[in-house]
């Protein structure tokens, strides 16, 4: 049995209201538009979504469409090992909270959890601007 790895739950509120902000986020063909990491480019072959990043051409696979605001995703590297990311948007008023769960990777120091950190965050401020605009 493996202990829990350490996280950091980051936030952003948006002056949006939820329903919109998930359909935003939930296709996936919007996400170079906000996440970094994903910023080259996704794109779909044989049902299976695909994007260009840092490391190469990665698997991502997407939560199905729900009533919850359940976002997650998973990114497949080319290890194989999977990159579990939980997302959900809820509503709150007009608006919405966006909450995205970090998790500290086995091999990662405290300096590139810090940068992990430091760049989902941008990456959270990014799409609060973008669908504020």
């Amino acid at each position: 049995m493996s202990k829990p790895l350490p996280t950091r739950l980051l936030h952003v509120t948006i002056e949006r209201p939820a329903e919109d902000v998930y359909r935003f986020v939930a296709n996936p063909e919007n996400m170079p538009k906000w996440a970094s990491g994903l910023g080259k480019g996704i794109q779909q072959v044989d049902g299976k979504w695909f994007a260009d990043t840092p490391e190469g051409k990665l698997e991502v696979r997407f939560a199905p469409d729900n009533a919850f605001g359940v976002l997650d995703h998973e990114v497949i590297l080319a290890s194989g090992a999977r990159v579990v990311i939980p997302l959900r948007v809820v509503a709150n008023g007009d608006g919405c909270e966006l909450t995205f769960t970090l998790f500290r990777q086995p091999e990662m120091d405290d300096a590139k959890f810090n940068d992990d950190t430091a760049w989902v965050t941008r990456d959270l401020e990014a799409l609060k601007a973008l669908l504020e605009a």
